[in-house]
């Protein structure tokens, strides 16, 4: 037993002096950087799998990597022709396991934002706050009768697959609209309401439902806020039903617990830019000194 043991040790020394200190030895700058890049790259996975169903099978995935280690180490002849063969079929495998996964990670990285390269206007600012007010306005109004409502705003990635679903409306944003979209006797009102370039231009439009682990008590319209917030930057608003909550769903996110004036808040913080949204506040600040001084 312990010859078996002292062989044991003596194969990890030997299998970590071979590849880890070998590979040291020769590092260089461009080697620091490609590990860099691929730990970001890697932390930046677990970020997007951690509340996920992927995260699971990436833990089932962590323990058979380590048992074909341990395959090696120990020369179990069994397990490492079952591992060799695995690899004909395994990377099929795991696209076929991971494809929503995958494609929700494909589509995210196909929607980065690219506010900074467009010219934010002063009407663009007052069409954003008229518009944070009516749908503010709106989810309030809805949230005191009970009535059930979901609102998506679209930002950089493009939302027609779920618009050609609905009706097409392309009309200007009222609380009259709005309201009556989502009467619960309306014919469009269990579908959600998708505004574009700050119209309303889809209602009735039904929503991809997420694939993650959530609160059992939420409904189909929190499930679809959330899936689709997984999948794109979307800033979705969905009001409750039973209890007249208002919630935000952003990134695969579900925040709850919205008033009036916290949603418009954070309607014009995700649809201005910092940059120009910090410029207006510091304006506003400088010429109210302005107006204290003169008084005095």
């Amino acid at each position: 037993m312990p010859e078996k043991i002292s062989q044991f040790f003596g194969r990890v020394v030997e299998f970590f002096g071979n590849n880890l200190l070998g590979a040291l030895a020769e590092i260089g700058i461009v080697d620091v950087i490609d590990i860099l890049i691929l730990a970001v790259i890697l932390f930046w996975i677990y970020k997007f799998i951690r509340q996920r169903r992927a995260g699971r099978l990436a833990v089932g995935l962590l323990f058979f990597i380590a048992a074909m280690v341990a395959a090696n180490l120990f020369n179990l002849r069994a397990m490492q022709y079952i591992f060799r063969n695995f690899y004909q079929v395994g990377l099929i495998a795991i696209i076929i396991i991971f494809q929503s996964d995958l494609r929700a990670v494909l589509e995210r990285v196909g929607s980065s934002p690219m506010r900074t390269l467009k010219t934010f206007t002063d009407n663009d600012y007052k069409a954003v706050l008229e518009l944070a007010d009516t749908v503010a306005a709106v989810c309030d109004s809805l949230s005191r009768t009970r009535t059930g409502g979901l609102i998506v705003i679209e930002r950089d990635t493009k939302l027609g697959d779920y618009m050609g679903q609905g009706v097409i409306l392309n009309a200007e944003p009222s609380q009259m609209l709005l309201r009556n979209l989502f009467f619960n006797k309306a014919p469009l009102h269990d579908g959600a309401v998708i505004i574009r370039a700050r119209r309303v231009y889809a209602a009735g439009c039904y929503l991809p439902l997420s694939s993650a682990d959530v609160n059992k008590d939420l409904g189909t319209r929190h499930r679809a806020a959330i899936g689709l917030s997984e999948v794109s930057d979307a800033f979705v608003i969905v009001v409750s039903e039973e209890t007249g909550t208002i919630s935000i769903a952003t990134a695969g996110t579900l925040v709850s617990n919205y008033n009036y004036s916290s949603l418009k808040q954070e309607i014009v913080n995700a649809l201005i830019p910092e940059d120009v949204l910090a410029r207006r506040q510091n304006s506003g600040k400088e010429k109210k000194k302005k107006r204290s001084g003169g008084r005095k």
